[in-house]
């Protein structure tokens, strides 16, 4: 266990901080909540049966599935029919935009995606352009990250059959205008896919107030386990049309055959259950601590600025751009800080941000930007001590050490 010393301002003095390891990554994924998981564990073992066999055990698997599929209804304010389980959000995204373009086909084969979508909506709205022949246009972003909704109207056109805009970007935090958006596509007949994988269970989500016409989610940012998510497909208002992804036994409305994942899905289940009740509180505690955070190191050390609009964001997440140094080398001196330079889902690639830049970064400020993603098992203690040691390494780097 590693000991800092700390020169506090909240209490005065000095005072040891036993910290071993301090997690601020939570956009990236996060651990499965120890009530999720007791309520995941019989169905791996003595629950174990197929929710599509005709016999007793199969009914309680069945019984368990309606139970969390109106739980994640719950949570985005949907109809429990209106919820297909899937693999997690990239599955979801992809199940939804080849979909669409194939039972739209007569209508058009337009789609208008907005530059700073996760690279799961970019990479099959590219393959699409690729493979299918669907035409792209892509929705600018200002420096703050924000779209301009009237920009999209000029956008769209008669053969325009989507229109994708996440709610909450996972870089940088900023949250757009979906409602607005959704109105838009509603009075110009297209339909709205919102990828609300970092919105769910940070802040109230409502699909039919928001004008959402497909929305994805994934268990695994909420607390849930990894390997499951789930789709929203509106059935009303208007009624959403979509081939099927996978074929063969007819499960979950045909859009999405196999067999079903029992124990993950009740941890779905029951990790949306407990993001509703703590949602509140969950706001509170996150948006304290990272604004904290962003004040030490911003305006208190005067190392950096943030990245992204400040008024429309998630509670829980800062992107930092911190001049004249490289992020990649201030993250390998703290290696028991998890901090990261954008999406874990890219980290592959090794590519500069498309999200700073598509905000109109320069390389030298993507390349001095990380994200830090607070959780509800962050403490102040904890935060204390990141502020002090990336405030450390900073004043190294910088040379003013």
């Amino acid at each position: 266990m590693n000991l800092f010393l700390w020169q506090g301002r909240e209490p005065a003095g000095y005072y040891l901080c036993h910290v071993e390891s301090i997690y601020l990554d939570y956009n990236s994924t996060t651990p499965v909540d120890p009530d999720v998981l007791q309520a995941m564990l019989p169905y791996f073992t003595e629950k174990f049966g197929n929710a599509s066999s005709l016999h007793r055990w199969g009914w309680t698997a069945a019984a368990a599935v309606d139970s969390a599929r109106e739980e994640v209804a719950q949570l985005i304010g949907a109809e429990p029919g209106e919820i297909v389980f899937t693999s997690g959000a990239t599955e979801a995204i992809n199940m939804a935009m080849h979909g669409v373009l194939q039972a739209y086909a007569a209508t058009g084969k337009h789609m208008v995606i907005c530059q700073t979508e996760h690279k799961a909506v970019i990479d099959t709205a590219l393959a699409l352009e690729k493979y299918r022949g669907a035409a792209i246009s892509w929705l600018p972003v200002n420096r703050e990250g924000l779209t301009d909704p009237e920009e999209l109207r000029k956008m769209l056109r008669k053969d325009t059959v989507l229109v994708a805009v996440m709610l909450a970007n996972n870089e940088t935090g900023v949250l757009q205008d979906i409602e607005r958006i959704g109105t838009i596509c509603r009075e110009n007949g297209c339909l709205l896919l919102c990828d609300t994988t970092q919105a769910a269970g940070k802040i109230r989500l409502a699909v039919n107030e928001q004008n959402i016409d497909i929305g994805v989610l994934s268990a695994h940012k909420f607390y849930g386990p990894k390997g499951i998510g789930a789709l929203y497909i509106r059935r009303k208002n208007p009624r959403v049309s979509m081939a099927p992804l996978l074929t063969g036994g007819g499960h979950e409305k045909g859009l999405r055959s196999g067999t079903l994942a029992v124990p993950l899905i009740v941890g779905m289940g029951a990790a949306c259950r407990k993001a509703c009740s703590e949602l509140w509180d969950y706001g509170s505690h996150t948006s304290r601590l990272r604004t904290w955070l962003e004040q030490q190191l911003t305006v208190e050390r005067q190392h950096g600025f943030i990245n992204g609009s400040t008024r429309s964001r998630l509670p829980n997440t800062a992107n930092l751009c911190f001049p004249g140094i490289q992020a990649t080398r201030l993250i390998s001196m703290l290696p028991e800080i998890g901090i990261s330079t954008g999406s874990a889902c890219s980290g592959a690639l090794q590519e500069p941000s498309h999200v700073l830049e598509s905000m109109g970064l320069s390389k030298a400020e993507i390349a001095a930007s990380v994200r830090i993603s607070i959780g509800k098992l962050t403490t102040k203690e904890e935060t204390d001590v990141a502020i002090l040691r990336i405030g450390q390494a900073l004043d190294t780097l910088l040379g003013r050490a």
